[in-house]
């Protein structure tokens, strides 16, 4: 591999907790599809964990809830027919994954108010306009 996968900062998946699968991938492959083990699935605890600091780990559980079996998040990869390829994409992907469900919720909006004199000229060049059309017929309203 390349090296530790950085989740954000100074955090990054530790080698030690993640755990592959390796199985047959489906798909067009020719002779060689038969016999290599190229799909690879990458399994995560995200639950038992110590590498994550206490808030994101708390924020990712919250926000992965529907992905997660038993607290263990899992990715998989068959799109190469490299297994070493599919297990970089699988990396990439889980460190991706963590990262999003462990940013921070974004700041609550602020109202603000539509400043008078926007609100004041948009209704003079509705007035204006409403004039232009009306004077266009024939009559005389």
């Amino acid at each position: 591999m390349s090296g530790p996968y950085v989740i954000r900062g100074s955090v990054s998946l530790p080698e030690a907790e993640l755990m592959w699968r390796f199985s047959r991938s489906s798909g067009p492959g020719g002779q060689h599809v038969n016999t290599s083990d190229s799909q690879v699935e990458l399994r995560f605890d995200l639950a038992a964990t110590d590498a994550l600091p206490e808030v994101w780990k708390d924020r990712a559980l919250q926000q992965l809830e529907s992905r997660l079996v038993g607290g263990v998040v899992t990715v998989r990869a068959s799109e190469h027919r490299s297994q070493w390829r599919n297990r970089e994409t699988a990396l990439v992907r889980l460190a991706s994954l963590l990262a999003e469900a462990t940013a921070p919720p974004p700041k609550p909006r602020r109202k603000t108010r539509i400043p008078r004199g926007i609100n004041e000229r948009r209704l003079r060049e509705k007035k204006q306009r409403g004039d232009t059309k009306r004077g266009r017929s024939g009559r005389d309203w």
